[in-house]
């Protein structure tokens, strides 16, 4: 078994075992788990520096080599060095919308317009394909608030991201992108719904979501501040996040690198963005569109530029 796979398999597990406690004790107060890392974290450096120089001509010759579009932006955020590529022009974010969904979630809960352990009752009606693991679940099945943004952030769980925009509303989406100053930011409809779009002509050109790499990317440095919600909240995301199964990109061939980030899949595009926490602090997004190669599978080019990126980007900070 891959590693890869390995992983999907233990987040699986954890995700039924989590499942199960909800059904047993739906009406139950919880607090979601505090994010306590395995280790202690180092404090973050200021005197490690790349040569940007050098790695803008690996990220560029990487890109450049790819068959479709590639942009990215690239922030140490204990340095202020950055890099980017067409870090202004629009994308389509396949699953990585989820995250702008996950944040709007833990906005609302901040503000006590609702709570995580509010209960949500999954019907056969709820149920979407694509990506996760409610589909498959037998119904009627109650789970809390908590439940369903663990299994979308880790799983990339349609469905569950479906429950989750059906208690928050688009609208309140991209009203939070807009306050974080992230206008471009924007989920269309909830996952394999287009039909239910509230902009059908942009949902029509980019599918489930757009942003920028310029946007996406200041997001996770948001988060990394403690500033998109509340540090609190901010490191409670950013742990789920820590939690995703999905290592075919940016984590591909950074092994042992702790790495908080969203992956996204759709049939022309493909897209990560995280936190690397290396000696500092590293934002990576890259996104593509265009690719010709459209198969879904760990080594479609699509995921092989994004993990060849990545790999160059630890690789300069990784000292």
């Amino acid at each position: 078994m891959t590693r890869s796979g390995a992983m999907r398999c233990r987040v699986l597990l954890l995700s039924v075992a989590a499942l199960g406690a909800a059904c047993t004790h739906a009406r139950a107060q919880v607090t979601p788990p505090a994010p306590t890392p395995a280790a202690p974290a180092a404090a973050p450096r200021l005197d490690v520096r790349a040569d940007t120089a050098l790695l803008r001509r690996t990220l560029d010759s990487i890109a450049d080599a790819h068959r479709g579009v590639v942009g990215y932006r690239i922030t140490n955020l204990e340095t202020g060095e950055t890099l980017g590529r067409r870090g202004d022009e629009t994308f389509p974010t396949a699953s990585l919308i989820k995250v702008p969904v996950l944040v709007a979630l833990f906005d609302l809960a901040e503000k006590k317009q609702l709570s995580l352990d509010d209960p949500v009752v999954l019907t056969d009606i709820d149920k979407v394909g694509g990506a996760g693991e409610l589909q498959f679940l037998r119904t009627p099945l109650t789970l809390r608030l908590w439940d369903a943004a663990w299994l979308m952030s880790t799983l990339s769980d349609n469905t569950g991201t479906n429950l989750i925009l059906d208690r928050i509303k688009i609208r309140r989406v991209w009203q939070k992108m807009e306050a974080l100053g992230l206008p471009h930011t924007k989920v269309h409809s909830g996952s394999m719904t287009r039909i239910a779009s509230v902009a059908p002509d942009s949902s029509a050109k980019y599918g489930l979501g757009v942003t920028t790499p310029d946007e996406m990317a200041q997001l996770f440095a948001l988060l990394a501040q403690g500033k998109a919600v509340s540090p609190a909240a901010d490191s409670t995301m950013l742990w789920i996040l820590r939690h995703n199964a999905d290592n075919s990109k940016l984590a591909r061939f950074n092994y042992n690198v702790r790495l908080a980030h969203k992956t996204g899949d759709v049939d022309q595009a493909r897209t990560d963005c995280g936190v690397f926490y290396l000696p500092a602090r590293v934002v990576a997004c890259v996104l593509t569109k265009g690719n010709e190669d459209r198969r879904y599978w760990d080594e479609s080019e699509g995921n092989a530029v994004i993990a060849r990126l990545g790999e160059a980007v630890v690789k300069a900070w990784r000292q």
